[in-house]
């Protein structure tokens, strides 16, 4: 289990959005190299970057960037999202040191585009499921897919990926707490690993989350958080503590 520092990377910039928008963005610094380099000091084991110009495009914009942080801390794994829509997307970062991309809209919207990501790069690709209401958002969440989250876990199973980072955007960036239940309800439902994302905001809910995954720890990957840390409600050092307790 671990817990997972999140950086949005918005025309160069680090960011946290409120439920995805990106009209309501707060910056919190504008050299997101420093900030990977901060989250390794502060005890994080793995960084999740999210190209936030690229998810909105449909292709990477801040490629170059997530390199130099990429380089910047080593030996630390980095996952990447946002407008990875091609096998040839997802070769680049990983010839660069990335160590897994995730792949969402691309995916929900041509489910043989995954199949073959997965089977290329196995154990290196992660689904990105966005939910609204339980059902899949793309597009940098703009749009309502209308396909269930827990179906796509379901199909996607069968794959060799490397799990699912399962986001609930109405909680994302609102610091009003985790969705459990709903994420719990993924996992178990599907039968793979699960990465809960949004709406973390303190130790109580890594505790919730450690909680009831009780009997079923292979399912909980870990956790990514990001206004939390940013604002200062949530220790990196402490809550990887508390997961590893």
């Amino acid at each position: 289990m671990q817990l997972i520092p999140a950086i949005d990377l918005k025309q160069g910039q680090c960011v946290r959005l409120r439920q995805g928008r990106m009209d309501d963005a707060t910056v919190f610094s504008s050299d997101p190299v420093a900030m990977a380099e901060h989250w390794q000091r502060q005890g994080g084991r793995i960084l999740h970057i999210v190209d936030l110009d690229g998810a909105f495009a449909g292709l990477p914009k801040n490629r170059q960037l997530i390199q130099d942080m990429v380089v910047a801390v080593g030996d630390m794994p980095v996952q990447v999202g946002g407008g990875i829509r091609s096998l040839e997307i997802i070769e680049a970062y990983l010839q660069v040191g990335v160590s897994r991309v995730i792949v969402g809209t691309k995916a929900i919207e041509d489910f043989e585009f995954l199949v073959n990501a997965a089977e290329r790069f196995p154990q290196q690709v992660l689904l990105g499921l966005d939910a609204r209401n339980g059902a899949v958002a793309t597009h940098g969440w703009d749009e309502d897919s209308g396909i269930s989250a827990l179906a796509f876990a379901r199909k996607a199973a069968a794959l060799p990926i490397a799990g699912i980072v399962y986001t609930d955007i109405d909680r994302d960036g609102m610091m009003s707490g985790v969705n459990v239940d709903a994420t719990v309800a993924l996992a178990r439902g599907a039968g793979v690993g699960v990465v809960a994302s949004g709406g973390i905001a303190t130790l109580h809910d890594l505790q919730r989350l450690k909680e009831a995954f009780a009997d079923c720890p292979e399912l909980f990957l870990g956790a990514i958080t990001g206004r939390a840390i940013y604002e200062g409600d949530l220790s990196v050092a402490e809550g990887q503590s508390l997961l590893d307790a």
